[in-house]
């Protein structure tokens, strides 16, 4: 991950995303955040990221806000956060994100309706 390039990096915090309108959020851009990193990355860019603002990374990282809000803002961080912790979170959400749809299909293949249309396969 490119935050674990070098995790003793210094990394700004959004300052509280949770007072911003949804509109206003969304365009908001933080100099020298891990948004600013990962737009930085060419990589990244070319497998769709349009630029380094709360709302492209939502979008392009398929984060809820809740997510987002966690890694980034200043109310969790402080004023700054290193590299490496911001890496440990990012990939805390993806763990997390991913565990949570396994538990909704686990638990929507046991609805009535549902069964229906998984048994039509078998």
């Amino acid at each position: 991950m490119l935050l674990e390039q070098n995790p003793e990096r210094c990394l700004s915090a959004f300052p509280g995303t949770e007072f911003m309108s949804l509109d206003v959020r969304s365009k908001a851009q933080c100099l020298g955040s891990p948004l600013s990193v990962a737009f930085a990355d060419p990589i990244l860019c070319a497998q769709g990221l349009k630029d380094d603002t709360y709302g492209e990374a939502k979008r392009f990282f398929e984060l809820a806000d809740w997510q987002l809000h966690a890694i980034v803002c200043h109310c969790h961080v402080g004023g700054t956060m290193k590299a490496g912790w911001a890496a440990v979170q990012v990939r805390s959400a993806f763990k997390e994100q991913g565990q949570l749809f396994s538990r909704l299909r686990e638990a929507m293949a046991h609805w009535p309706a549902l069964r229906i249309f998984t048994h039509a396969s078998e």
